[in-house]
């Protein structure tokens, strides 16, 4: 597993309750501010194996990416703790997480 890789599980995990991250703010605060579509994979191939709140992470604009039941289970997710969702968007002024 490569340092990258390593840095977004544990920026994911540290996501809390309430609060969303994007996919590029992950990446650059984990040292690859154009890694955006790498943080997918990581979220897409690891999230099952390392209980990653991946319901938690939305695009640059505040969307849900997801389409289908994918996208429902997200918005389903979001909602249930207290995250406003309207047309599978996401308030960032309001909800977004600034890691430190």
């Amino acid at each position: 597993m490569t340092d990258f890789t390593k840095q977004v599980l544990d920026i994911i995990k540290s996501i809390p309750h309430g609060k969303v991250m994007t996919y590029g703010q992950i990446a650059a605060v984990a040292g690859n501010p154009r890694g955006a579509r790498q943080v997918s994979r990581i979220l897409n191939s690891m999230s099952g194996s390392h209980q990653l709140p991946w319901h938690r992470v939305i695009n640059s604009k505040g969307g849900i990416s997801l389409t289908g039941e994918g996208g429902f289970v997200q918005t389903n997710m979001l909602i249930s703790e207290g995250i406003e969702v309207q047309n599978k968007r996401v308030d960032l002024k309001k909800y977004l997480y600034q890691f430190d």
